[in-house]
C-alpha cells in the first residue's frame, strides 16, 4: 500500500491455531464471554439430532433440518430450556430398532461460545460474529482435519502466524492473521 508512514501495517503479535478455536474481541467482551459448562445466556437452548435412525426420529418427533457445516441434521433452534431438555431426554430414550439403537443427539445451551459456534454454521471458513457486552466478537473455529494435519503442535512447535492492524483509503483499520497457504504436504512442507 503505497501512502503515508500511517498506512504501514502495525504488528500486533503472533497467534497459534488453537484445536478449540480462537475468539478474537474486545476485553469487556472478552471478559464477559459464557463459555461451555456456563448456564444459558438467554434461557433458551437448540437441540440437534443424527444418525442412521435419524429419519424414523423424524417421523417420531419431528424436527427441522439444519444445516451445520455442510452437514444436514435434524432439530429445534431456540426453544426455551427446559423443553430443549426434556425433548432431548426423550430422544435419548427412544430406541430406533429392535437392539435399542437410536440417534446421536446434542443440547446446545444458548451461551456465547454456541451462539458464536451457530453463527458459523453456514460460513465456509467456520467464521462467525456475535456481540457480547455490547461488542462484537469474531470466532474462528477449526476443522478438526486442517488443525490437526496442519497445526498440530501450536505455539510450542512454532505454530504462530503474525497478526497486524492495516489502515484501508476509507479509514477503517482491517485486523489480519496471515496463515499460509496449504502446501504439498500433510504439515504444510513441501
Amino acid at each position: 500500500m503505497v501512502g503515508t508512514a500511517g498506512d504501514e501495517p502495525i504488528f500486533l503479535g503472533d497467534l497459534p491455531v488453537d484445536r478449540c478455536g480462537m475468539v478474537l474481541g474486545d476485553a469487556l467482551a472478552l471478559d464477559s464471554w459464557s463459555g461451555d459448562g456456563h448456564p444459558t445466556t438467554d434461557g433458551l437452548a437448540d437441540v440437534a439430532y443424527w444418525g442412521r435412525y435419524a429419519e424414523a426420529a423424524h417421523r417420531q418427533f419431528g424436527g427441522d433440518p439444519v444445516l451445520r457445516h455442510g452437514r444436514q441434521v435434524r432439530g429445534w433452534l431456540d426453544l426455551p430450556l427446559a423443553e430443549a431438555k426434556k425433548l432431548g431426554d426423550a430422544l435419548n430414550a427412544w430406541e430406533g430398532d429392535e437392539k435399542g439403537r437410536g440417534v446421536m443427539l446434542a443440547v446446545h445451551e444458548h451461551t456465547d461460545f454456541h451462539r458464536f459456534n451457530r453463527a458459523s454454521w453456514t460460513h465456509p471458513l467456520r467464521i462467525g460474529a456475535i456481540e457480547v457486552a455490547d461488542c462484537p466478537v469474531l470466532g474462528i473455529n477449526w476443522d478438526s482435519g486442517d488443525h490437526s494435519m496442519r497445526h498440530r503442535g501450536e505455539r510450542r512447535s512454532g505454530q504462530v502466524y503474525p497478526v497486524t492492524l492495516q489502515p484501508d483509503p476509507t479509514g477503517q483499520t482491517t485486523m489480519r492473521w496471515t496463515i499460509p497457504p496449504y502446501a504439498n504436504g500433510h504439515d504444510g512442507t513441501e
